[in-house]
C-alpha cells in the first residue's frame, strides 16, 4: 500500500518529491510546500504518511480511527500521522490525501496557482 500511495501522491497537479530531511521521510510538494510525508518505516515500524488536516476534521478522524495520531514532529492542530497497517482502506487515504493536497495547493497565491496550472497544459 505504501507505493501505492507515493504514485498517488505523485499524480496530484504540480507534486514534487523531495528529501529535505535525509533518506526518510519523502515529503510530497507543491509549489514549495509540503502537503504529505511518508515514512516507509515509521515510529513502530509501519510505514505512516502525516497529512494537513482541518484542525476540526483532524480531531474526529482521531477520534473514529485508532490509527489515526496526531502529526509526528509536526504542529498537531493541523497535521494527523496515520499508521499504514490495513485498518483503512486506500479510499480513504486518498481521500486523506487529496484533503491535504486542497488545503496546500489553495494556500499558495493565485500566480503560483496559475503556474502550476499552466506548467501541466503545455507538457
Amino acid at each position: 500500500m505504501y507505493s501505492k500511495l507515493i504514485a498517488y501522491c505523485s499524480s496530484k497537479k504540480g507534486a514534487v518529491q523531495d528529501y529535505p530531511f535525509g533518506p526518510e521521510p519523502l515529503v510530497m510538494k507543491v509549489g514549495g510546500k509540503m502537503f504529505a510525508l511518508l515514512n516507509e518505516q515509521g515510529q513502530q515500524d509501519e510505514a505512516n504518511i502525516s497529512l494537513k488536516c482541518d484542525p476540526v476534521i483532524a480531531e474526529n478522524l482521531r477520534e473514529q480511527h485508532k490509527c489515526v495520531l496526531p502529526g509526528y514532529h509536526l504542529n498537531k492542530k493541523h497535521w494527523n500521522t496515520v499508521v499504514i497497517n490495513g485498518s483503512l482502506p486506500l479510499a480513504d487515504l486518498q481521500a486523506m490525501i487529496d484533503h491535504s493536497y486542497d488545503l496546500v495547493f489553495r494556500s499558495l497565491t493565485k500566480n503560483e496557482r496559475e503556474s502550476i496550472t499552466k506548467n501541466l497544459r503545455v507538457q
